[in-house]
């Protein structure tokens, strides 16, 4: 039975606002994959520093900012920490487009990563409050299609613009002055993300606890929280280092199969953002929703590890889809890349979903 206070339309318009803030974050992460030869030319740097730049820079303070952004989250209003996020984001990709060298584009990458921190905690948390658990999976998948939504947008925005600003003449910017194509990139995605952070404060907050029947204002104390998740440990550990170590792979994946793709199959930026760009936005965004939708049905017909069991059968499936990959002859290449894009995305709505059955 819904919970009294589900209203779908609203929730479902939230859900559809949060995710195109996902995919607005996806495509300022995403869109260095792209920009790998031009940036390691003009900065001088090498493979090894590029990874720095694209994992480490964003992914230290992505991830530890978390735990104090979640917090935070449980004490105050959620949507203007989503808003306060993508506005410093969008600066901090467009200041991205003004580095003048390897050290100033490493700091605008951890100002990426700090603004970022700040939409998933309190995102999943207002999605939990507009809706019941059995169509949790499904709500928190349409929010995740963000991710390849916003990874596929980014390969082929990227591509194209790519294709606009190549060469090596550099731009003249008004107020700005001589930039390097790949700068122009960073300004052009960079800065509508403003316009995104006003509409998301326009959002309405939802009572804390409200699909659960125990609505309230007032956060758990932190030592109950600690004690919580040490009496399950077990499940916590299982969850998030099982899917953090998936992650790891995709983000890898993500980030350097574009290159690889130009630099052993030698297909052209404006190719593997159209190809893999369209695959990414069509058949990860299909993973992501399936997953989720299966782990709700799964979950009213009595499996209360539904959640874990489509975990289960991505993993399964993207390691049989990466072997089918990587021994694809080159003229295949294009059509092996559409089950790992599948595979890849199909865990993830039903993994956020999961952590919030889990957590009270």
């Amino acid at each position: 039975m819904n919970a009294p206070e589900y209203r779908p339309r609203y929730s479902w318009y939230v859900v559809t606002v949060l995710m195109l803030a996902y995919v607005c974050s996806f495509v300022d992460r995403q869109i260095l994959a792209l920009m790998v030869e031009p940036i390691r030319r003009d900065l001088a740097i090498s493979d090894t520093q590029m990874s720095l730049l694209m994992g480490l820079s964003f992914a230290v303070f992505y991830s530890l900012l978390g735990l104090p952004i979640g917090r935070l989250a449980d004490r105050v209003s959620r949507r203007w920490i989503i808003a306060a996020g993508i506005a410093l984001w969008s600066v901090m990709t467009a200041l991205s487009g003004l580095a003048r060298n390897y050290s100033q584009l490493f700091l605008a990458r951890i100002g990426v990563g700090v603004g970022e921190a700040g939409l998933s905690p309190p995102a999943y948390s207002m999605i939990a409050d507009y809706f019941p658990r059995d169509r949790l999976g499904t709500a928190i998948g349409v929010y995740s299609l963000g991710i390849y939504l916003g990874s596929g947008i980014a390969l082929m925005l990227g591509g194209w613009i790519t294709g606009q600003v190549s060469g090596d003449t550099p731009w003249t910017v008004p107020l700005i002055g001589a930039v390097r194509p790949w700068q122009v990139v960073f300004l052009i995605i960079g800065l509508p993300g403003l316009l995104l952070a006003l509409w998301v404060a326009t959002l309405k907050e939802p009572r804390r606890g409200a699909m659960s029947g125990r609505a309230t204002t007032a956060p758990l104390p932190l030592g109950e929280v600690v004690r919580y998740i040490r009496a399950h440990a077990g499940a916590f550990l299982g969850h998030n280092l099982g899917f953090a170590l998936i992650a790891m792979v995709n983000y890898a994946w993500a980030y350097w199969v574009p290159t690889w793709l130009q630099r052993i199959h030698g297909w052209t930026p404006q190719h593997v953002g159209l190809v893999y760009g369209f695959w990414t936005a069509t058949f990860g965004v299909a993973g992501v929703v399936l997953g989720g939708w299966l782990g709700d049905r799964l979950t009213r017909r009595g499996y209360p590890d539904a959640k874990l069991r489509i975990g289960l059968v991505g993993i399964a499936g993207e390691l049989a889809a990466a072997l089918l990959f990587l021994s694809a002859p080159t003229g295949m290449m294009e059509w092996a890349l559409i089950p790992s894009t599948f595979f890849a995305s199909f865990g993830f709505g039903a993994a956020a979903a999961a952590i919030q059955e889990i957590s009270p």
